[in-house]
């Protein structure tokens, strides 16, 4: 079962980027960019085609929550990753930056991959869609994929 993809049933699932190898230890849920070759972690949101790491759901039989726990294991270098090409309206579990966010706040893409507030003048790449929390460095959160846009 898949824990990254999170649109419902009778949504088309995304595309899938399956025959690249990762440039390191990537964790699930964090931003990409492709490249011929190899997925590398992103660290903003422009300078090349955008995809969000898939989970690892082969690798545990215990799932979620467990000390094997698919989404926390990171995939290593070298290693064939799963990644999906985000569309817009695609609801997603991403991994976020340390803060504080509120319901529909504009994220973007910055340190190690993770979704972050996007300032003024930055690129929009998805909205938050769950209440208001804070959250911790990487923890994962529900957002929605945008149709990109600069931040006024």
């Amino acid at each position: 079962m898949n824990r990254i993809f999170r649109s419902g049933s009778g949504v088309p699932r995304p595309r899938t980027i399956s025959d690249k190898t990762v440039s390191g230890a990537l964790l699930p849920g964090t931003f990409v960019l492709i490249g011929a070759t190899q997925l590398t972690q992103a660290t903003s949101a422009s300078g090349g085609r955008l995809a969000l790491l898939g989970d690892r759901d082969f690798y545990s039989s215990q799932g979620v929550g467990t000390n094997t726990d698919p989404l926390m294991t990171p995939y290593a270098s070298g290693e064939t990753g799963i990644a999906y090409l985000p569309k817009p309206d695609d609801e997603f579990a991403a991994a976020l930056a340390a803060g504080t966010y509120t319901y529909g706040q504009e994220l973007t893409v910055g340190a190690a991959g993770r979704l972050t507030a996007a300032a003024s003048g930055g690129i929009v790449v998805a909205h938050y869609d769950q209440a208001g929390k804070t959250v911790s460095a990487g923890e994962l959160a529900d957002v929605v994929i945008a149709n990109s846009y600069t931040k006024a």
